[in-house]
């Protein structure tokens, strides 16, 4: 779970929780409202990878679809479902 914290107290103890960032997202308050996140470089780059991976089908084209469509499960990963 997230930490919150003002704006005006990261600012005066960033170290605290730059550390606690390392281990958890620090949620940055301004005015009582939510505007950035603390995280580590890994959760970051972590989640990078994933917005990376993850895109909508409707953005595939003609040809990624047929590919696609053409896969075959290799045997070794195949499974049946009985009924």
């Amino acid at each position: 779970m997230a930490t919150t914290v003002s704006a005006s107290d990261v600012q005066k103890n960033f170290g605290t929780y730059h550390d606690r960032a390392m281990s958890e997202p620090v949620r940055v308050t301004k005015y009582g409202r939510e505007t950035v996140f603390i995280v580590s470089a890994k959760t970051f780059h972590d989640l990078k990878q994933a917005q990376r991976e993850a895109i909508a089908s409707a953005d595939l084209t003609d040809d990624e679809l047929a590919l696609i469509e053409a896969a075959e499960i290799p045997a070794e990963h195949r499974y049946t479902i009985d009924v």
